[in-house]
């Protein structure tokens, strides 16, 4: 039994699927107000549309709204196409596209669209996305789409094999849409704007509040997340927007949290995790099994024996002794960490060695498995 009596007030771990990382004490970090928060109302604004991939070899879809869609393709280009079955499909798809537009786009800029195929098309590798309009929520058309797509990688299938080197069923066409209309972006009122944090926060908002009263306008924290500027109603707005957003405000340290990925065996330990007393024993037994293949034959003069396989299993059972480690009330990060390591936890244990403490009412930080 160990007492681990090492306290160290601030920290921040990163337990990753190699072990533990050795803690450091943080210091107050400064941000830009511009990297924490943002004007309300100044967003993207996402577009999607249907259209068709053509240029495939042999990876296309047969999906029956492929050939219908490609019939009336042809139908607006003046082609006359008696049955949509006519059309083969092994060298199109049918696709959604996707986009977002940032604030303030003007008529005439370029931006990337995402392609992504929606019925049984192999790959999109090759593949030419033909003029497909990109509609806003509201249904109306923001941009246009067309262009060669990117795939950023390859498939191939032959005689049953097959070799991936990336998802091909969906790609990118860089610079591949065009706006066709000014989105209008409004910054708040005539009276002011809000300031919206990125994260809610208390003690941060009254930070950036405070910040931006004594240094460029009045200023007041509504809620945790909202700072309203109040501004004069004349005047042009850009550059106070621009000394607000190179301000520089301290950070507030989050509250205690656990943050568990158990698909990669990731586990993220804030520096205010503390625990009530508590002993940790820590032991297993693992079972292998290995299975061994025989040929039982009959006897060389027998009439009606047969030949049989026979497979034999030898199961081993080994049983790891256990650690029991005991932990003083209020102990912080380094004494968890030190703990931890002492009992020489993989990734899964210390999952589960967090969640059962979490159970027992002795860890005082919210346990989040994402």
């Amino acid at each position: 039994m160990n007492t681990l009596k090492s306290k160290i007030a601030i920290g921040l771990v990163a337990l990753l699927g190699f072990g533990l990382m050795p803690i450091q004490p943080s210091q107050a970090v400064t941000v830009r107000i511009k990297d924490i928060a943002h004007i309300k109302g100044v967003r993207d604004n996402q577009l999607v549309g249907y259209g068709i991939v053509v240029g495939l070899n042999k990876t296309g879809d047969k999906s029956r709204s492929t050939q219908i869609s490609q019939r009336n393709m042809l139908l607006n280009f003046g082609s006359v196409v008696q049955n949509a079955n006519d059309i083969k499909n092994n060298n199109s798809a049918a696709v959604i596209v996707t986009a977002n537009v940032p604030p303030f786009a003007k008529a005439g800029d370029k931006i990337d669209v995402v392609v992504s195929s929606m019925a049984d098309a192999k790959s999109l590798e090759g593949g030419v996305l033909v003029s497909t309009q990109l509609l806003a929520p509201n249904g109306e058309v923001v941009a246009l789409a067309q262009g060669p797509i990117s795939t950023g990688g390859t498939s191939v299938e032959a005689s049953g094999s097959s070799k991936r080197t990336a998802i091909t069923t969906s790609g990118r066409v860089p610079n591949g849409a065009i706006i066709e209309r000014d989105i209008q972006t409004s910054i708040g009122d005539d009276y002011g704007f809000d300031l919206v944090l990125n994260q809610s926060d208390f003690t941060l908002a009254s930070r950036v509040a405070d910040t931006i009263s004594k240094k460029i306008a009045p200023a007041m924290a509504t809620d945790g997340g909202t700072i309203r500027v109040e501004l004069p109603s004349s005047g042009n707005k850009i550059p106070i927007l621009s000394a607000i957003e190179n301000l520089t405000v301290e950070t507030a340290m989050d509250g205690a949290r656990i943050v568990i990925n158990e698909r990669t065996g990731t586990v993220i330990i804030g520096s205010a995790v503390r625990l009530h007393p508590v002993a940790v024993a820590h032991g297993g037994i693992t079972v292998s099994i290995q299975a061994t293949n025989e040929v039982s034959q009959p006897n060389a003069l027998s009439n009606t024996g047969t030949t049989l396989g026979v497979s034999n299993a030898q199961i081993d059972i080994e049983k790891q002794s256990g650690s029991l480690i005991q932990l003083a009330a209020n102990s912080t990060l380094q004494d968890l960490v030190g703990a931890l390591n002492t009992l020489g936890v993989t990734p899964s244990d210390l999952i589960s060695i967090l969640q059962a403490l979490k159970a027992a009412g002795s860890l005082q930080a919210n346990l989040e498995i994402i």
